[in-house]
């Protein structure tokens, strides 16, 4: 795969140079999102008991299908910058998020709990800082281990889901900086300087399911960090969970070869990456199979609903590559265009 020809092999200095990935929402865009809004009102639907065909776009929905393709076929970044947020920040707007959701894709749960719209904000500011453990786990719904929903910065990753989108309804005081690069160029870059670390990332690593899933933090898998199938690159990566797996007694332990190539891939995030300010309104969408996305530590501003806030969607969009044998242990299922990654419910739910 060339970088100077794929689409998704940006560097950080051509998205700063480019405007076309930012696409502002339409006065008849948020018209129309009014009206669908009003429809569900009237007939008393709310998430997620609504579908696409509840909440009718009909000119934004083309738009939309546009931005399925850049993030599919393309950079595989695009932010839709104003979306209407100036408004109740409780169930109507989680209607709204769900509704350009279903438009976009099938929508995954997002941890073990059940959680289908993620509220990204500082918990343990919000609800006071506590031990680790179940019980946490379910006052706060999250993962003991998960930093994404501090105040502290995220290392680059990828979500476990084909389309993460993240809809800020308020920026932080200070910080909180979103910050994205291309995995392809990332790959590239590896490749020019180290092909002999290269080489290993197309190789398996041990990644721990941490407390994503029931039991969590006993269960292991293997996945390489790159993959190539069809034509098509992709990538799957959190070093907090490779981190995690080394520290279970029965994982086969990396390599000191393993364990730079990972410092090199950190290290390139870091040089080949863009830094973006969210702005009320934005809504960013990443395809995780070519990009990585990190945050930057922030401070909120004092007070009640002041903090930074932003709603987020895991998608399997209906056309997602095919990805290849062996991925189902992840994914579910490696077939294109299917329902497809999230976190797996208990029957009882």
């Amino acid at each position: 795969m060339g970088a100077t020809t794929a689409p998704a092999a940006w560097l950080g200095a051509d998205l700063a140079a480019a405007t076309d990935w930012i696409r502002p929402v339409s006065a008849a865009a948020i018209a129309e999102c009014d009206a669908a809004l009003a429809g569900l009102r009237r007939r008393r639907l709310t998430w997620p008991d609504f579908g696409p065909e509840d909440f009718p776009l009909p000119t934004f929905a083309r738009e939309l299908a546009g931005v399925l393709d850049e993030l599919e076929n393309g950079r595989g970044v695009v932010l839709l910058r104003g979306v209407p947020v100036d408004r109740d920040a409780g169930e109507e707007l989680k209607n709204l998020a769900w509704g350009l959701g279903s438009h976009l894709g099938h929508i995954r749960y997002q941890n073990a709990r059940g959680e289908l719209i993620g509220e990204v904000r500082d918990e343990i500011a919000r609800y006071g800082e506590v031990r680790e453990g179940p019980a946490v786990d379910a006052v706060l719904g999250r993962s003991s281990r998960s930093k994404a929903r501090s105040s502290g910065p995220l290392r680059f990753h990828t979500d476990r889901c084909d389309v993460v989108s993240l809809l800020c309804v308020r920026p932080a005081r200070a910080g909180g900086l979103s910050k994205v690069v291309s995995a392809v160029s990332v790959a590239e870059a590896i490749r020019a300087r180290r092909p002999d670390l290269h080489a290993l990332l197309f190789g398996d690593y041990w990644r721990s399911r941490q407390g994503e899933e029931d039991g969590g933090e006993r269960q292991v898998y293997a996945l390489p960090v790159f993959a190539e199938h069809a034509g098509k690159f992709t990538t799957q990566y959190s070093r907090t969970f490779v981190e995690a797996a080394q520290k279970l007694p029965d994982v086969p332990r990396m390599s000191a070869a393993q364990d730079e190539a990972l410092d090199l891939h950190a290290a390139l995030c870091e040089e080949l990456s863009f830094t973006m300010e969210f702005r009320p309104g934005d809504l960013q969408l990443l395809n995780n199979h070519v990009v990585y996305h990190a945050r930057t530590a922030y401070e909120d501003a004092p007070g009640p609903d002041s903090d930074r806030l932003l709603l987020r969607l895991w998608l399997a969009p209906r056309n997602s590559r095919a990805l290849p044998p062996g991925f189902e242990v992840l994914w579910g299922t490696t077939a294109a265009g299917a329902p497809r990654g999230g976190i797996a419910q208990r029957a009882s739910q």
